[in-house]
């Protein structure tokens, strides 16, 4: 499975039950990467997603999405189920925000990496997507 986290310099995710920021040219991109795939999101992530058809909310999403889905991870940490990722998409915001729930890079170790771009955001100056795989 395809797993997709932003995440700031320090890895950061989450600050106080809510995201650190949001970038329209995020979404834009995931939506294009996606292609007719579905997407796999926590209900908290639900109002992000809103408008793009194939996003799919449960509880559970990490282990309940198939192996060829798409899931986006924002309130947790995916190492939980590294065993299941086979591809993993970073969004960094390059920049510092505060946070409490962090991203582990150590279960990710072993990926390499596939793809690395750069591209302007709506809300940042700059967003990296750096694509590791097994």
């Amino acid at each position: 499975m395809t797993v997709i986290v932003c995440v700031d310099n320090r890895n950061g995710m989450m600050f106080n039950h809510r995201r650190q920021s949001r970038d329209r040219a995020v979404l834009d991109d995931i939506s294009k990467t996606l292609g007719s795939a579905r997407l796999w999101i926590a209900p908290c992530s639900a109002a992000l997603f809103k408008e793009m058809p194939q996003a799919a909310p449960h509880d559970d999403f990490l282990r309940y999405a198939p192996e060829t889905d798409f899931c986006f991870v924002e309130d947790r940490d995916p190492a939980a189920c590294a065993d299941r990722i086979d591809r993993l998409i970073l969004y960094h915001w390059n920049r510092d925000y505060p946070a409490d729930v962090f991203f582990d890079p150590a279960p990710f170790a072993a990926f390499r990496e596939a793809e690395r771009t750069e591209f302007p955001g709506t809300s940042h100056e700059k967003i990296t997507k750096e694509v590791l795989v097994r």
